[in-house]
């Protein structure tokens, strides 16, 4: 989980919400560092926002009330964002918890909601990516939760079957 200190600024993303109402908000906002050039670092994992990861560089843009808006991807972390809706326990604090706590002794961070049942996963290069993929497909055919892929890089596309 995020520590956030007097250096971290909130970005917010603009998500287009699918004719299910998916995602459930049009606008994720995300703490970051602020790089001092116009370009913040997340620093946390997202809920919703597709296609970035913590530690991915954004430029942002600034407008007249000072909200920070997130512009484009300046370099990606190469971390990946895995999220999860928890059916086991109807996604229950102790289901989540217990998710949690498997995916972190491969090598990941994360945390969970309860409103959505979910828990989004922060997976650095360094995790056992192989492992990851053969238990979440394993979770998943259990019932155990649906996953997605929020942003994947090279390295986790090449696991895939």
């Amino acid at each position: 989980m995020t520590s956030v200190t007097d250096d971290h600024v909130k970005v917010c993303f603009r998500m287009d919400v699918d004719e299910d109402g998916w995602p459930p908000v049009s606008v994720e906002s995300l703490w970051a560092v602020d790089l001092g050039d116009g370009t913040v670092r997340l620093d946390n994992t997202p809920w919703f926002v597709r296609a970035v990861a913590s530690g991915d560089i954004i430029r942002v843009e600034i407008d007249e009330d000072g909200v920070r808006w997130a512009a484009e991807t300046v370099r990606a972390s190469q971390n990946c964002t895995i999220r999860l809706i928890v059916l086991k326990d109807g996604g229950s604090a102790a289901a989540r918890q217990s998710v949690l706590d498997v995916f972190h002794r491969l090598g990941t961070t994360g945390e969970g909601i309860e409103q959505f049942r979910m828990v989004a996963l922060d997976v650095p290069p360094g995790a056992d990516l192989q492992q990851m993929r053969r238990l979440l497909e394993h979770g998943a055919a259990k019932e155990w939760w649906h996953w997605e892929e929020g942003c994947v890089t090279g390295a986790w596309r090449s696991t895939a079957a």
